[in-house]
């Protein structure tokens, strides 16, 4: 199957359009939901999700929003141990996200959030309008909000794309109080439009294993990344992921041969004096691995846009969505469901079996 011909390929290379479109009116949901969590008086935000969905929260939990608290919890930790992730509080607020809203773990939240933590207020971000997500009203007396996002991004190919980066930018932009939204939504559109010819066209071929490193925000683009690429190849390309100065404490064993490793230099530009020392490290002492650098001035891939790493997070997502396609197609596999046939992944987890929760 030639990548081209993929309905991922496709949705990939719609994201530019999609963010264009869906800025003018992300702009006033988001106006509204800010509002609504200053008069909710929030004090504490957790990201909610499982799998791509919960890396969100990775990217979007190390910097603060105008005070809050915020923390990543992913939706397969809430159901199996709820009561060391929630708390019932009315100035916690939960932000769950989810393709398609119906997965074992996101309706076991909301069981849980019903039952176990009905105070709790709930913002669910989701791509598909007739998921749980977005249908499902709360139980108890904490308020819920839903974002359901342009049809276009609920994918139907087995890899999370567009779902990804358009539930994490609609998510920051009802927390990020100070952004020109739908400004903000353009200037990452006309970057991502010139990235992606310019992304195929440098495509490396594809290695036995591949590692991908971030700092701050970007080390959950980097753990995203690195299972694009694990999906999309069936695990024929293994791949790992890690904080930049995080890899030298042991993980950097995984480099063995002509590897590649993509560090992603952080747009700040203290952080990224450490990205560019593990760059130029790996480079030294490990001359047959190919080095890929994302970020700034100087990188193999110049990504400077706004100056924000959870604003720039989607451009740094694309790399591994274009090559992660590209090289499953060079492996002859279904790039829309690289399982088929198989039966141990699926692109909706379900099956899941929830076990009563007493208090």
């Amino acid at each position: 199957m030639r990548a081209e011909d993929s309905q991922t390929w496709n949705e990939i290379f719609a994201q530019p359009r999609i963010w264009a479109e869906w800025a003018p009116i992300l702009a006033d949901k988001a106006q509204e939901i800010s509002i609504w969590i200053k008069e909710k008086q929030i004090t504490e935000i957790v990201f909610a999700g499982a799998g791509t969905s919960a890396f969100i929260g990775d990217a979007l939990s190390f910097a603060p929003f105008n005070g809050l608290i915020t923390k990543a919890i992913p939706t397969t930790d809430i159901v199996a141990c709820p009561f060391e992730c929630l708390r019932d509080d009315p100035q916690l607020l939960v932000v769950q996200f989810g393709r398609s809203g119906d997965s074992s773990e996101s309706v076991g939240t909301l069981d849980l959030l019903d039952l176990q933590f009905p105070k709790v207020q709930r913002l669910n971000i989701t791509c598909n309008p007739k998921g749980a997500l977005a249908t499902r009203a709360p139980a108890g007396s904490g308020e819920q909000k839903v974002i359901a996002l342009p049809e276009a991004t609920h994918d139907t190919g087995f890899a999370m794309t567009s779902s990804f980066t358009t539930m994490l930018l609609s998510a920051l932009a009802c927390l990020d109080t100070q952004a020109d939204v739908a400004g903000n939504l353009d200037k990452i559109a006309d970057k991502a439009s010139a990235l992606l010819p310019a992304l195929q066209a440098m495509t490396p071929a594809r290695p036995d294993r591949v590692v991908f490193l971030g700092s701050g925000s970007l080390k959950g683009v980097a753990r995203e990344s690195a299972l694009k690429v694990l999906e999309l190849t069936a695990g024929h390309t293994m791949s790992s992921w890690d904080s930049t100065l995080g890899f030298r404490h042991g993980p950097k064993a995984v480099i063995t041969g002509p590897d590649l490793i993509v560090v992603m230099i952080h747009p700040d530009a203290h952080t990224a004096l450490y990205d560019r020392d593990m760059a130029r490290e790996i480079k030294a002492q490990y001359p047959a691995a190919m080095v890929v650098t994302m970020g700034g001035e100087g990188c193999n891939v110049d990504l400077r846009t706004l100056g924000d790493a959870r604003w720039e997070a989607p451009l740094y997502v694309l790399a591994a969505q274009i090559w992660a396609v590209a090289w499953s197609g060079e492996l002859a596999l279904n790039i829309d469901n690289p399982f088929a046939g198989q039966g141990n992944l699926s692109r909706v987890v379900s099956g899941v079996t929830l076990y009563p929760v007493r208090a």
